[in-house]
């Protein structure tokens, strides 16, 4: 049970939902289905404006999102293994611990392999399945909030997070943050950092469904998923307290970074290639005319 003060109130919070026969159902497994119940109900009503078999499209979500589940379990599990004390507790995710990294990679290894056996256009399938992302990961994160985690550092600001969650956690950090150089008060608020990735998500499915109207070529819209996520993940890891890390680096912020420069670089060369491609196209059609 945790105690969270935020937004000038003071509320309870227990994780776990309710029990059945001595089994705790957590509320962060429930609001990570409903995310993924958002996101597959916005990818069937566009599924037909990309050609996409529906019921070919099932087979896809159902692989990947068994291999999204992998690879972010897996993915977090391996950058923490010194938490686990038995196999057990590294399959135990009704407490959290999914890498949303890990999670893309798993679901696009295992849906792509999909794609290939079902005959769908695996770029058609990613510029549709990248708005779907975000409104499944704006509604997840709400998960964490539920389990106090994925906060940040000190903040003086309104909406500043303090919970015996934030506490407990930060208290027990507190070597390894002064390693990394930070400084960080467990007995005051904190960034809600769950909070800030909820509204970039947000905000970046309304940027992007617009985006996806029009789009340049076959994988923009992934594309532009990539840079959105990679550059708000950027900024929110720069202040959070929970990160994973490789030495003094924060594995997330590095991906990030990686991701919006690499994303941009493709945009433009795609989008100049199909600039050509059309004009080329035009002057065969005008030729042909004549």
């Amino acid at each position: 049970m945790y105690t969270v003060e935020m937004f000038g109130q003071t509320f309870d919070l227990n994780p776990v939902a309710f029990s059945l026969g001595g089994f705790d159902v957590y509320w962060y497994g429930i609001i990570i289905a409903v995310g993924f119940l958002a996101a597959l109900i916005y990818g069937f009503r566009r599924a037909a404006e990309y050609e996409i078999n529906t019921d070919k499209m099932i087979d896809v979500i159902l692989i990947g999102t068994v291999g999204g589940v992998v690879g972010a379990r897996s993915y977090y599990v391996l950058t923490t293994l010194s938490h686990y004390e038995s196999f057990m507790d590294m399959i135990d995710i009704r407490d959290g611990g999914l890498a949303i990294y890990g999670g893309v990679i798993g679901a696009l290894v295992c849906g792509g392999l999909v794609c290939l056996w079902r005959k769908i256009n695996f770029t058609d399938m990613l510029d549709l399945a990248a708005p779907a992302f975000l409104i499944g990961q704006a509604i997840g994160r709400w998960g964490n909030f539920m389990n106090q985690e994925a906060f940040g550092s000190n903040t003086t600001l309104p909406w500043g997070m303090f919970s015996n969650g934030t506490y407990d956690h930060l208290t027990y950090v507190q070597e390894t943050l002064a390693q990394q150089g930070v400084t960080v008060d467990p007995s005051l608020p904190v960034h809600p950092c769950f909070l800030y990735e909820s509204l970039w998500c947000i905000t970046g499915f309304i940027v992007i469904y617009f985006l996806s109207k029009n789009r340049k070529f076959k994988g923009e819209t992934a594309l532009q998923y990539i840079v959105w996520y990679g550059l708000g993940r950027f900024f929110i890891e720069a202040v959070r307290t929970d990160s994973l890390m490789v030495g003094p680096l924060k594995i997330s912020q590095v991906l990030a970074a990686t991701c919006v420069v690499v994303g941009l670089i493709l945009i433009l060369v795609f989008r100049i290639k199909a600039k050509k491609k059309k004009e080329t196209t035009l002057e065969t059609s005008t030729i042909v005319s004549e």
